[in-house]
């Protein structure tokens, strides 16, 4: 892999690339890059947690405490299922949703995989921030936040086809090399 100012992009060719995926754990900017991003390149813009709340009628936090995360991650899995039959579309997915290994094949299928980072010290402040974060909350240790994210980087690696640091580079530099990535593996893909 190569790295530059905050990119990394994997050496293999991308397939089927309809929508983009972004994946990561909390506090990396899915949200706020994905809705840029969206408007940039004239689609969509959905996040999984939101489509879950809007679903249940209830915000992540009481989703967890009123029906536990088995139940948020079943309708988790059904809002992906819907999603990646779309297309067009910049998907937001929330820290836990490539856990699953099913949702994840789903949206690698259609999808752009980008895989948004940042150091550890910077997650858990912009974690530490907001009190919407049910698996570590606003009073959240830097060792529980460690031990979550040990647990789900290599799996979030193993789907990326970009990753790129938002800790290193600002929203729209972010988006600029998320977009000339899709376009990139487009172009290869139509001629391959």
């Amino acid at each position: 892999m190569m790295k530059d100012a905050g990119v990394w992009e994997r050496k293999k060719q991308v397939i089927g690339m309809k929508n983009i995926i972004l994946i990561g754990f909390m506090g990396t900017g899915k949200t706020v890059i994905g809705r840029v991003l969206a408007r940039q390149n004239g689609f969509a813009f959905v996040d999984t947690d939101k489509e879950v709340e809007d679903i249940m009628g209830m915000n992540i936090c009481q989703i967890f405490r009123k029906h536990g995360e088995r139940r948020f991650r079943s309708e988790e899995a059904l809002a992906v299922k819907k999603l990646a039959k779309r297309e067009g579309v910049v998907v937001a997915t929330g820290g836990g949703v490539m856990m699953n290994e099913e949702n994840a094949a789903i949206l690698k299928e259609n999808g752009f995989v980008v895989l948004l980072t940042a150091a550890p010290e910077l997650l858990h402040e912009r974690i530490s921030r907001k009190n919407t974060r049910p698996l570590l909350g606003k009073n959240c240790s830097y060792e529980d936040m460690m031990k979550l994210l040990h647990e789900r980087e290599a799996i979030y690696a193993s789907y990326a086809d970009l990753t790129v640091d938002t800790g290193e580079l600002g929203v729209e530099e972010a988006v600029a090399a998320i977009l000339a990535a899709y376009q990139s593996a487009n172009e290869a893909r139509a001629e391959g």
